[in-house]
């Protein structure tokens, strides 16, 4: 909906307002005080955090001021070009994964290779807000397409498995750096009414690929190779990205031809002084201590079953104290100004009781999601239940599906209703009873109509957790500097969440299933069975080794599922805590055209 509001000056471009000295003086808010704050959490956090306003987010507020209606349509658009394409590409290459991996006849790697993933995902995230900060948001979205399309083709050409779990890091670099900006993007250019609404544009897609996904990557199995379905994104990719870097990069223009951006500060600088500016802007040291720290405790934890001496192995142990070691020293790095004057992650967002909760809440709902739903719900979909592939994904997207649907209801409750707390909490009790639906409904003999109607149970309550989460993560900083890093934030803690959660799951699969295979069966070679997804299901149903093998994975997602309910029960905990403010109590925090709301001092259009 497009309305006309009334201001004080021309409409023409030229008088567009000039920056004085490199600070913007209109803005586009709703009130005075921050909903997830009050006045002494802000004044303590302005003190901790900072009012610097780097570059990038001084640059994104000035290509605000320039926003045209169909400038910010065509940018739009644009997202959601991005958020099908990245969708279906997930979709498509889910499917395939199993099969990746079993080529290389190392099915069980499958979870090494979603830690992998899953780590870079969560290191990756808040490195690229802080890029998008200082070097611009498109200059941002370019190095993900880039770093998506490298992954992509080595994956696509990859001959063994480790050039294939290497190619997994530019890849999850990639994909993650397009959620992360995507989320970082809407958030400047939305007020916080209608946030939870737009931050739900990027799910949408999933209504439609997570039935089409998993038919496309059976396709490409039949006519060609998985290969396939990794390189073809390499083309896709860049062509939709085409919308969103046009609008950046003409209304970036256009701000820089009314004097609003503000120039590289490194341009003036020698290479040493640019060196050592972007050392202390991007928080080099900060990243090099989280990446390391991530990396070296949680890919142990799968590798160790693997290990010739397990978790006894002076590798694994030596892995998880040096990451202990970078853990602990990555706070006091932040929190010493001469080493990290512009912090990967400031530490005053800590004081916010809001902004721990939400990240909390984001950190468990996927850690229960990666020993439930993923990443062997679909195996055991496969073998114990006898689906075809088709059918596997189809029951294991009901989640994302369901998950989506719930977000978006609930987002126009949170627009009109203006609170988000109410709906935490219920989605998180429901959460918590989706997953003990799926622990009940585990057996054999279960019908495929309970087993989706638990995917419901767990889409639904999902729905409701992981947006509304975020809109109050980013509702309970003081200022549009922070938001970035905040939204990376929460982000981070959810990835961060999947990859514990993964490696748990890989650690109870890697040493249950062995175990199970040899107890219950002496003719069948346990060993290749746990290798290869293909090796088990060229027993037929009935069988005295299928009867063993789908013995030991039912016991084994027994296992997973109860753990998995196990770190649900804090979500709840956390729901509560969380401060049910009124979004439209407190002021937005970007600046510029807004939607939902205004731009002072020009004749234009307000996207509502």
């Amino acid at each position: 909906m497009v309305q006309k509001t009334t201001v004080d000056s021309e409409e023409s471009s030229t008088d567009i307002p000039k920056a004085q000295n490199s600070v913007i003086d209109f803005e586009a808010r709703a009130g005075a005080n921050s909903p997830g704050l009050d006045e002494k959490d802000i004044e303590t956090a302005n003190d901790d955090i900072g009012n610097v306003t780097q570059a990038g987010v001084q640059n994104i507020e000035a290509v605000s001021m320039t926003w045209t209606t169909w400038s910010l349509i065509i940018a739009y658009i644009g997202i959601f070009l991005i958020s099908f394409t990245t969708s279906l590409e997930s979709q498509v290459v889910m499917s395939l994964s199993i099969f990746a991996t079993s080529s290389f006849n190392n099915h069980s790697l499958i979870s090494t290779v979603l830690v992998v993933q899953s780590v870079v995902m969560a290191v990756i995230k808040a490195p690229m807000a802080k890029t998008a900060d200082v070097f611009g948001r498109l200059e941002a979205f370019t190095i993900s397409i880039i770093l998506a399309i490298i992954g992509g083709a080595t994956m696509a050409i990859s001959s063994d498995v480790q050039t294939y779990a290497a190619a997994q890091i530019f890849y999850a670099a990639g994909s993650t750096g397009l959620q992360i900006l995507q989320q970082v993007f809407i958030a400047d250019t939305t007020n916080l009414l209608n946030r939870a609404l737009w931050s739900s544009l990027p799910q949408i897609p999933f209504l439609i690929t997570v039935w089409i996904g998993a038919p496309i990557g059976d396709k490409i199995l039949k006519t060609t190779t998985w290969r396939w379905g990794y390189g073809i994104w390499c083309i896709i990719l860049p062509v939709v990205f085409l919308p969103l870097a046009l609008s950046l990069l003409l209304n970036n223009r256009k701000a820089k031809k009314a004097g609003l951006t503000t120039p590289s500060p490194l341009k003036k600088l020698g290479p040493i002084a640019t060196v050592k500016t972007l050392w202390n802007d991007l928080d080099i040291g900060g990243m090099i201590l989280l990446s390391a720290a991530f990396a070296l405790i949680l890919i142990p934890l799968t590798i160790a079953s693997k290990a010739s001496n397990g978790w006894a192995s002076p590798d694994i142990i030596a892995m998880i104290i040096l990451g202990v070691i970078c853990l602990i020293s990555f706070p006091v790095w932040e929190s010493v100004k001469k080493l990290a004057p512009h912090p990967l992650i400031p530490l005053g967002l800590l004081k916010s009781r809001t902004f721990c909760a939400g990240c909390g809440i984001g950190f468990f709902y996927f850690m229960a999601f990666f020993l439930s739903v993923q990443p062997y719900f679909y195996s055991y979909l496969l073998v114990v239940q006898d689906l075809s592939i088709p059918a596997a994904g189809h029951v294991t997207q009901v989640f994302s599906f369901t998950a989506t649907v719930s977000s978006v209801i609930i987002s126009f409750f949170i627009k009109y209703t203006k609170y988000y707390k109410p709906y935490i909490t219920a989605g998180a009790l429901i959460y918590l009873m989706g997953i003990g639906l799926m622990f009940h409904y585990r057996r054999e003999n279960s019908s495929i109509a309970q087993i989706i109607g638990t995917q419901i149970a767990v889409g639904i309550g999902g729905g409701m957790l992981n947006v509304p989460a975020q809109l109050a993560v980013q509702a309970s900083v003081p200022s549009h500097q922070n938001v970035a890093v905040a939204t990376a934030v929460y982000l981070t803690c959810v990835e961060m969440g999947g990859a514990v959660g993964s490696a748990i799951a890989g650690v109870i699969w890697g040493q249950d299933i062995p175990k199970k295979l040899s107890k219950y069966s002496s003719t069948i070679d346990s060993k290749a069975v746990y290798n290869s997804i293909n090796n088990a299901l060229a027993y037929p149903m009935g069988t005295p080794e299928r009867i063993a093998i789908n013995r030991a994975y039912q016991e084994t997602m027994q296992k997973l599922l109860i753990v998995a309910l196990c770190v649900s029960a804090p979500i709840v905990v956390l729901s509560l805590v969380i401060k049910n403010a009124k979004l439209d109590a407190g002021e937005d925090k970007v600046k510029g055209r807004v939607i939902g709301g205004t731009v002072e001092k020009r004749k234009e259009p307000a996207l509502v």
